[in-house]
């Protein structure tokens, strides 16, 4: 390569026919051909050896081909094809200088490289120059016939879709006019067009559909050196915007884009040397498909490679990136304006096609980034939509119109951050990660209504509970013919209540109907099932309760008083009456009667249990009530049988202490002699009566006497001694006479002087009697006598326990005796 007044020049292929692909990458780099798009121009010459080509091309061009030396003699310059940029033509020209044909050093036989040269050039250039002598013109065997066949016939091989300009440039021109040679050259070569064998389609195919034929001509170089210059100059302004509209090279339809020209050239030359069909249509688009391939790939690689894509990338993996879609569609621009710079001027359809696999390349790297920004933005607003949910139930709104707010809201939201993380170069449709949320967002708000109605429903439920359980339980305490109707009345009038209130507070969730009614059928469950399971378990322990409503009945008279077993009650009456009552909660505890349906429970335990009746077969024996259904059974007939014989079983104490405390009031009780005795006493006693009457005296003695023996008899106990026998009772009396007797005497001195000493309790109670005895012996004599009389309880030991019931025994001492005595 030679480097002059900055023309570059290269050999583009050796006399051997080998392709310099380094040089002429070397020559495109050096020259910046490679930018210049559809924007330049090449022109090739083609002459006989030894014509001056080089020559011309120099002085044309301002090129530096290497020119024969004429003192060295004449002989082979060029070899092969060389090529040079040439220096101040615009737009940007190549020089293509080929070996001269004719030539001495190939011999006469070797036409190969001169036919295989001559079509590379017509394939190549937009503009070729003939070279020929100016007596060549006209004669029949000059050197210009060989070469004008030589390009004819290889111009059949190539069908052109473009025409290249042949420019006759008649060399050493002589006196003769140019307006005269012209028409004898152009003669000349439509006799050799016509000759020059035709394919078939092209056989009438004039010479102009294939060739724009020019001439000039130029005076000798040798003799008239400034004269050819002068010619050259004006020549040269003929290659000025050789592409242009009406200049030298104006058809462009086959020209190859500047950037694939090497590629182009080293493919012509080895279909060339393959001697195969050149069809150069083909060829472009097969170096448009090449090259416009190499610039999407190295588009592509330098996108991947991007440090604003790789940091957009890592930004948007660790969550939402803001301007996602504008700071994408940026970068992605970048590299398809550039392909589409670098690659304008190659084959429309390929070009197109390579930009669609470019961009389908670039979408896919560029895809998952977008995705990830759709999957943080989905997440994001879906955390949104959860806060703001709840924010808005907390302060009271309704749920549906919360849940619609809120959607409409978030998914609002999520599609201002598509529209910001869309790319104009794709048309992703966001539609499915946009369904997703929605799926989210709904699956969130069916958990959050399941979770709120269950709370609501948990609320009810509870209020239920606490306003049945309790009411039912005390209902079946008091368990009476009326209490299912009453555990009916409550139990509608709760259910219904809490189900009105229900249904307000549901309202603003927007079910829809069979739904409201399913739940409120739930809460009406709900509400029955905790009275049956109420049921359920006073049936447990139905035995408790007949016990504790037969010593309730058996215990306590009408007016609810605790009975005293003073010996005129009917204890068998009693007994019965206490044992129907606790028979009759019995039946009401055997069924779960919530559907207002008759029975005959009571009927059949009574007359089975109470009355004794023995009928075939008998009705408990069995394990279902007749018209009750299983499922509201809660005691069987046999179950019945088997508690009642186990109630009388525990009952049968009670009535037996009963029967017992009786007995013994009647015995402590019955201290007055015969009827008889006293007959006897009045009769026989009479005039000792009468003479008390005649002499108060004596009565008064009396009366004293009584005093002080009532406080003798309390002072000594004398009921409580003879408890445990006659004999005992007795000899008990007689060792405590005296001392009772000397402590009251004391007691009557120490009253009379003023003051008192320390009393034992059982002298606290003589004092208490005594007293009692001096102030109703102011007043009526015979109340006292009464007064000490009334009592209703049977002292049976030492502490006074008293019989009035088995759940009344001990409740009054020996000291509430003698209080209420000394009243």
């Amino acid at each position: 390569m030679a480097d002059t007044d900055h023309c570059c020049s290269t050999q583009l292929i050796d006399g051997d026919g080998e392709f310099n692909v380094v040089g002429l990458d070397n020559f495109m780099r050096t020259t910046k051909f490679s930018n210049c798009g559809l924007s330049y121009a090449v022109v090739a010459i083609m002459g006989p050896q030894s014509s001056g080509k080089s020559t011309l091309l120099n002085h044309l061009f301002q090129t530096n081909f290497r020119e024969m030396d004429a003192y060295r003699g004449r002989s082979q310059t060029t070899k092969g094809i060389w090529i040079a940029h040439c220096v101040g033509i615009e737009p940007f020209t190549i020089a293509m200088d080929l070996e001269g044909t004719d030539g001495r050093e190939r011999g006469e036989d070797d036409t190969t490289f001169e036919k295989q040269s001559a079509l590379f050039a017509l394939a190549i250039a937009d503009i070729v120059l003939i070279n020929m002598w100016c007596h060549d013109i006209g004669r029949e065997l000059a050197a210009n016939k060989p070469l004008l066949k030589t390009v004819f016939q290889v111009m059949m091989r190539l069908f052109s879709p473009r025409k290249t300009t042949l420019l006759f440039v008649i060399r050493d021109k002589t006196k003769t006019p140019l307006e005269y040679l012209e028409p004898i050259l152009r003669e000349d070569i439509q006799k050799i067009w016509n000759v020059v064998s035709k394919p078939a389609a092209h056989k009438d195919t004039p010479l102009s559909e294939f060739f724009n034929v020019e001439v000039t001509a130029l005076s000798s170089y040798e003799e008239k050196e400034e004269l050819f210059k002068e010619q050259v100059a004006q020549l040269r302004q003929r290659f000025f915007n050789s592409i242009s509209p009406g200049g030298l090279a104006v058809d462009r339809r086959g020209v190859v884009p500047a950037s694939g020209f090497s590629f182009s050239a080293q493919q012509i030359w080895r279909v060339i040397k393959e001697n195969k069909d050149l069809d150069l249509p083909a060829h472009k688009v097969m170096v448009a498909t090449v090259r416009c391939e190499e610039i999407a790939n190295e588009k592509f690689c330098r996108l991947s490679s991007d440090e604003d894509w790789l940091a957009l990338e890592e930004a948007v993996q660790s969550g939402s990136v803001s301007g996602f879609g504008r700071r994408l569609s940026s970068i992605l621009e970048t590299y398809f304006s550039e392909y589409d710079s670098e690659a304008t001027y190659f084959d429309e359809d390929v070009r197109n096609a390579k930009r669609k696999h470019l961009e389908s390349k670039a979408l896919d790297l560029v895809l998952p980034a977008y995705l990830n920004q759709l999957g943080h933005l989905r997440f994001k607003v879906l955390e949104n939509f959860k806060s703001r949910l709840e924010q808005m139930l907390k302060e009271g709104e309704g749920f549906a119109a919360s849940a619609h707010a809120c959607t409409e809201s978030c998914m609002h939201e999520f599609d201002l951050g598509c529209a910001d993380a869309a790319i104009k170069q794709a048309n992703w449709d966001a539609s499915k990660v946009r369904e997703k949320l929605r799926r989210d967002i709904d699956a969130h708000l069916l958990s959050v209504r399941d979770a709120k109605l269950s709370e609501l429903v948990a609320r009810y439920e509870e209020k239920l509970r606490q306003l049945l359980c309790e009411p039912v339980e005390s209902l079946f305490d008091a368990a009476g013919r009326d209490t299912w109707a009453s555990i009916r009345k409550l139990l509608r009038r709760e259910t219904e209540t809490a189900a009105l209130e229900f249904s307000t507070a549901i309202s603003s969730f927007e079910l829809d109907q069979p739904t409201i009614e399913s739940m409120l059928q739930g809460l009406r469950d709900y509400a029955r099932n905790l009275v049956v399971k109420k049921a359920r378990e006073e049936a447990g322990k139905v035995l408790i309760l007949m016990k504790d409503r037969f010593s309730t009945v058996f215990s306590h008279d009408n007016e609810l008083m605790p009975r005293v077993w003073t010996g005129k009650e009917d204890i068998k009456t009693i007994t019965k009456d206490a044992r129907t009552a606790s028979l009759r909660l019995l039946a009401v505890m055997a069924a779960i009667r919530l559907d207002e349906k008759p029975d005959k429970i009571e009927n059949i335990l009574l007359s089975s249990l109470m009355e004794g009746t023995v009928t075939s077969p008998d009705p408990l024996a069995s394990s279902t009530w007749e018209e009750v259904p299983p499922e509201n059974t809660l005691i069987t007939p046999v179950q019945c049988k088997s508690l009642w014989r186990q109630f009388k079983s525990e009952t049968e104490y009670t009535v037996t202490q009963a029967i017992s405390a009786q007995e013994a009031y009647k015995r402590s009780n019955n201290w007055l002699p015969p009827p008889w005795a006293i007959v006897a006493m009045v009769v026989l006693g009479f005039n000792e009566f009468m003479l008390l009457l005649r002499n108060p005296l004596y009565l008064m003695f009396l009366f004293v006497a009584f005093l002080l023996s009532k406080a003798m008899w309390v002072q000594m106990d004398v009921p409580g001694q003879f408890q445990h026998g006659t004999l005992a009772g007795l000899i008990s009396i007689s060792s405590r006479f005296l001392p009772t007797v000397m402590n009251l005497l004391k007691r009557l001195a120490e009253e009379a002087q003023g003051h008192r000493t320390p009393e034992s309790p059982r002298q606290q109670e003589s004092s208490v009697a005594f007293q009692s005895f001096r102030n109703q012996s102011q007043l009526n004599p015979t109340s006292s006598i009464a007064q000490s009389s009334v009592s209703s309880n049977v002292s049976v030991s030492d502490s006074s326990v008293e019989y009035s019931s088995p759940n009344l025994m001990q409740r009054r001492s020996t000291k509430v005796q003698e209080a209420e005595l000394s009243q």
